[in-house]
């Protein structure tokens, strides 16, 4: 199994199957609550982000497909040493490839500007335990701004421990 398999097993044993959770806005085509249809995420595929996507009946292998295109892909997860390719892939399918990216680069100590280039390639391959758990503090604060993360917070951070403790686990 290659690496992004890997992620993509565990990710996907994070993300629930179909939730139409009126109050995520996440849920929603229009991207806020009670705006375009509900049509809910399934497999972390969100109405929100697609909203031309049937989310009711969108397949395992469709979601791995939209995984690797708009999620792998974008944070340089081939580029990345495991477990921390896993790591800042999951931050991108919970919060998006932008903040993975720019989180990932303050992590690393790197100039934060969301380009995955040369220099961040080089910096996350000589990434340490230190530089990962640092990634992981800063998911953590920003869960804490969001303004969903009395309802939420919990959740957001259990599912952070649950991808940390299946990687252990050797999931």
């Amino acid at each position: 199994m290659g690496t992004f398999e890997r992620a993509f097993a565990i990710v996907v044993n994070v993300e629930a199957d179909l939730s139409l959770d009126p109050h995520d806005a996440g849920n929603w085509t229009g991207g806020k609550i009670g705006v375009g249809v509900l049509k809910g995420t399934k497999f972390g595929i969100s109405a929100a982000a697609y909203p031309n996507v049937d989310i009711a009946t969108l397949t395992l292998g469709t979601a791995q497909a939209i995984y690797r295109t708009d999620y792998w892909n974008p944070v340089a997860g081939d580029s990345l040493p495991w477990p921390f390719a896993l790591l800042v892939f999951d931050c991108a399918v919970n919060q998006g490839q932008g903040i993975a990216q720019r989180m990932m680069q303050a992590a690393l100590e790197v100039a934060v500007d969301g380009a995955i280039g040369p220099q961040t390639i080089a910096a996350a391959q000589a990434s340490t335990i230190d530089h990962w758990a640092a990634f992981m503090t800063l998911r953590r604060h920003r869960y804490e701004l969001s303004p969903a993360y009395p309802r939420y917070g919990d959740g957001w951070t259990n599912r952070m421990f649950k991808v940390c403790l299946l990687q252990a686990q050797g999931a």
